[in-house]
């Protein structure tokens, strides 16, 4: 079946082909590391890492890059405040964001270009631009000429006028537009600095983007991704200087972002104090209710994130794991999954993971109903294509076991069978009251006791 997807240039859904039969190139914005990334960073990746499994099912070579920014003013700030060279700080959050990734069921991409290995690509492409007429030297600073490319605005679909007024743009005396955006600045010494024609210095962020892309995916790729609030000024920037640099190629064919993330329906600021550290929720939370919380809207959609639509979650993949685990006694085939058609049909829609996700819980309750190889195997699958249901039930439930001690749980369900086999139940509902205060519960039923932890 056809993959159509929203293409925020065009403004239209649009059946997708890739440039090259077979394969497909993808790049998307990873996150600035100097600190831990917020929930909001994370709905991109979580999404695109659908996006990814549904292409590779499609097409034989999918290539997928994420960068990592790891030289930016908000570094050197972190890296002056503790008095370390800015390595200490990129290599600590780079390393700490693949890891958060990575629990949330993120694959990792093939490819993870740093900006600070790519100084030399990214040299040379602003000198491509200032020998092609499209960027200019000033006061040790090279920027882009906003007014050399006619169809700057394009992505946005708004004149430089109305996007100067929109943004905040940096004044500046050198800028011959206020709308020319940085490409190299440069560096006192206290600052991280690489030699250049310009002196020393450092690259603008938005350089580093198409240097990188170009680098590894080539000169035109397929898709471009990133949240909403990097389509201005960040990714109309990076369609200026990489068509200008590449002598008018397209940069990307398709352009998709993801909606922000709002906190009980306000937006998520530092000023608001609501910002959410998926490190630390993480901690607080399982990590597939996260990531089914954040495939739960349209991923074009804002989504609101709640404490309340997290417990609804974790309910959900209860609800869920109690079918798998219920129908731990059939064996599947060896060999992959099966795909259900509904399910890949509504991914192929343009991501509609909200109908995705209708569609494995109907999934869910006919595996229920007919406890077969064929509807286990569906369930399965269909939650492979979402990143959803891959641990064994009782992991699922047993979650944040290691946090209680599993033997005197064993041994406090051995009183309570004595007790109730004695016909001494207020004992028994005193037993369970103890391990319900332990954060146990027990469910009883024709294959015994089960218990597992009412936490992460």
């Amino acid at each position: 079946m056809p993959i159509l997807l929203y293409n925020s240039l065009s403004r239209r859904t649009e059946p997708f082909t890739p440039l090259v039969p077979g394969r497909v190139t993808v790049y998307l914005c990873g996150p600035t590391v100097y600190n831990y990334v917020h929930i909001g960073n994370a709905r991109g990746p979580v999404v695109f890492d659908v996006l990814i499994r549904l292409l590779r099912r499609h097409y034989p070579q999918v290539i997928y890059a994420r960068n990592i920014t790891d030289v930016d003013d908000k570094i050197n700030a972190a890296a002056q405040a503790r008095g370390v060279p800015i390595d200490i700080i990129t290599d600590r959050f780079a390393q700490a964001y693949r890891e958060d990734m990575a629990d949330l069921g993120i694959a990792a991409p093939d490819i993870e270009p740093h900006a600070t290995a790519h100084i030399a690509p990214i040299i040379a492409m602003i000198e491509t631009l200032i020998a092609g007429g499209h960027a200019y030297a000033a006061e040790g600073h090279v920027l882009f000429d906003v007014d050399s490319y006619p169809a700057y605005g394009a992505l946005s679909g708004r004149d430089t006028e109305e996007l100067i007024a929109g943004a905040r743009v940096e004044v500046a005396p050198y800028k011959k537009n206020p709308a020319d955006f940085v490409l190299w600045k440069p560096s006192t010494p206290e600052l991280p600095g690489w030699d250049s024609p310009w002196g020393i210095g450092r690259p603008g962020w938005h350089i580093e983007c198409s240097a990188m892309s170009a680098a590894h995916l080539g000169e035109t790729i397929d898709i471009h991704a990133g949240g909403i609030d990097l389509l201005f000024p960040h990714h109309e920037n990076e369609i200026a200087q990489s068509t200008c640099a590449h002598g008018g190629k397209v940069f990307a064919r398709w352009w998709m972002h993801n909606g922000m993330l709002t906190f009980d329906g306000r937006k998520m600021s530092k000023s608001l104090g609501n910002v959410l550290l998926v490190h630390e929720l993480l901690q607080q939370h399982p990590p597939e209710a996260l990531r089914l919380r954040l495939l739960s809207g349209h991923y074009r959609q804002p989504l609101d994130w709640s404490d309340s639509a997290i417990a609804q979650a974790v309910s959900t993949l209860d609800g869920w794991y109690r079918v798998l685990r219920d129908l731990a006694g059939i064996e599947l085939p060896a060999g992959a999954l099966p795909v259900p058609e509904r399910v890949e049909a509504a991914l192929c829609d343009d991501l509609n993971t909200p109908q995705a996700l209708a569609e494995l819980s109907q999934l869910a309750d006919q595996a229920r109903l007919e406890a077969s190889v064929r509807s286990k195997a569906a369930l399965l699958g269909g939650g492979a294509l979402l990143g959803l249901l891959q641990q064994e039930p009782e992991a699922w439930f047993r979650r944040g076991e290691n946090a209680v001690d599993a033997a005197h749980v064993e041994d406090l369900l051995q009183q309570r069978r004595s007790a109730r086999a004695a016909r001494d139940f207020a004992r028994a509902d005193a037993i369970r009251d103890e391990l319900t205060a332990l954060g146990i519960v027990i469910e009883d039923g024709t294959q015994g006791t089960r218990w597992s932890v009412l936490k992460r």
